[in-house]
């Protein structure tokens, strides 16, 4: 009997997974949930399990191919034998050069307003704004009539005709090369600024290219100069800090917290924890603090539609840890549910795993607000970048003994406790002044007072 293997469903928001590596060959053999692809996406790199047990009949998409959630990309034929199953990484042959996968046949859908956006991702709009092509007259294949970097290539050249089926089936020759970008406005730009000045004629700047009559100088190398290219993590990350600083005016509002109980507590309780296995952190304290005051200013935990905001049930706290390929923000899911136990449990396990490269896909999908650590080489602190599609991340700095007032007796005294700055970013859009002091005051009251139970 042959089994299809799907790409699925990688995560919330992923429409399509690039298929970086065979882990196996066709004729091999394989056991139900042994890893048979690496798959890559714009939020991790996770490994496609097989269904069932048998032997690898047909491998349908190659090395590299971009193919939407849902495509058969291999086939099973379930139970039978094949040759010994050794990594194609332990050893090496010739490498899989099949034709990509065919597209799934589109079912109809009902053509968008004229004046709504084509659905494209941040990377696919860097490809078209750099090729000059006007997504508007690209037809998209993704899921949903989602525009893929891929149509955005085939339209290179003819950008101002749209793509029609009979066409694409015609094409099969390899997408043309991708031309430098020019130091001008393309459609793609001027779109977007129409979008933001209802068309006033305002062209914003162009990365890498300049504004108006500013143009970026070109590099020239020098001795001792070290170029180092972009990883694929940095690339989509640079794609997701550019997005949301364009997409979401910024606010930033910082609070002092007096930590002098939420410190003793710690040191009252840390070792306990170490006993464990586990790391008791200020961090613990900042994430139990925000998922309470989320709880009871949910305007803060939202996020964006094209009309309209959503104030999300559910309260999943993204927490930035340090990982071999670059900063991840794994997600801790229901944090208001959880106490410090719990927190520094979920914290400790994704915290570990992302430093040994392990993180899945799930584990970074799905946060509703996230909050910064900078470490212990931290800084007084800073405004962080908005993670989209949130409304909003706090991120703490460094903890510092200060002189601080305190009241005794009815009497102001001072006395040197540890305080933290925290500094709160916002969207403007939908989140006002009133409802984001709020917030960061009831954040500093759960963290000046300190009454977590250990």
């Amino acid at each position: 009997m042959i089994i299809d293997v799907l790409l699925p469903q990688l995560g919330e928001s992923v429409a399509e997974g690039t298929i970086s590596k065979w882990l196996v060959r066709e004729g091999d053999s394989v056991e139900k949930d042994q890893a048979m692809a690496s798959i890559a996406t714009d939020k991790a790199d996770s490994e496609l399990p097989a269904p069932v047990k048998g032997r690898v009949a047909k491998l349908l998409a190659s090395e590299g191919a971009v193919v939407p959630v849902k495509t058969v990309i291999a086939q099973i034929e379930q139970g039978a034998a094949g040759t010994a199953n050794a990594s194609l990484s332990a050893a090496p042959g010739p490498p899989v050069s099949l034709p990509p996968a065919p597209l799934p046949p589109k079912t109809p859908e009902i053509a968008p307003p004229p004046a709504r956006a084509p659905m494209a991702t941040p990377t696919v709009r860097k490809t078209a704004l750099e090729n000059d092509v006007d997504l508007d007259r690209v037809q998209g294949t993704g899921e949903r009539g989602r525009v893929t970097r891929d149509d955005v290539l085939r339209a290179v050249g003819t950008p101002s005709t749209p793509m029609t089926p009979a066409v694409r089936e015609r094409q099969s020759t390899p997408p043309p090369a991708i031309e430098p970008p020019q130091p001008r406005a393309t459609p793609q730009a001027q779109q977007v600024a129409q979008l933001i000045n209802n068309g006033g004629g305002f062209v914003p700047p162009i990365p890498g290219v300049g504004y108006g009559a500013f143009k970026v100088p070109a590099y020239r190398p020098a001795p001792g100069d070290k170029v180092v290219p972009f990883t694929r993590r940095r690339r989509i990350t640079a794609d997701h800090m550019t997005y949301s600083k364009f997409a979401s005016p910024h606010v930033v509002t910082v609070a002092e917290v007096d930590v002098h109980k939420a410190s003793k507590l710690r040191e009252a309780h840390k070792d306990r924890y170490k006993a464990e296995g586990m790391s008791l952190t200020m961090l613990a304290f900042a994430v139990v603090a925000t998922a309470k005051a989320l709880r009871e200013n949910p305007q803060v935990n939202s996020r964006v539609l094209d009309d309209a905001f959503v104030m999300l049930q559910d309260i999943n706290v993204g927490v930035a840890v340090d990982s071999p390929d670059g900063l991840v923000v794994p997600v801790v899911r229901r944090a208001d549910e959880l106490g410090v136990r719990g927190i520094v449990r979920a914290i400790d396990d994704v915290a570990k795993r992302a430093r040994a490269g392990k993180i899945t896909i799930d584990d970074l999908s799905g946060a509703t607000f996230s909050v910064s650590n900078p470490g212990l080489k931290g800084n007084l602190f800073g405004g962080a970048i908005i993670s989209q599609p949130n409304v909003g991340i706090l991120r703490m700095g460094e903890v510092q003994k200060r002189v601080v007032v305190i009241d005794v007796g009815g009497e102001d005294v001072t006395a040197i406790h540890p305080v933290m700055f925290v500094a709160l970013s916002y969207d403007h859009r939908v989140v006002d002044g009133v409802a984001a002091n709020a917030f960061l005051w009831r954040v500093t009251e759960l963290l000046e007072k300190a009454e977590f139970e250990v």
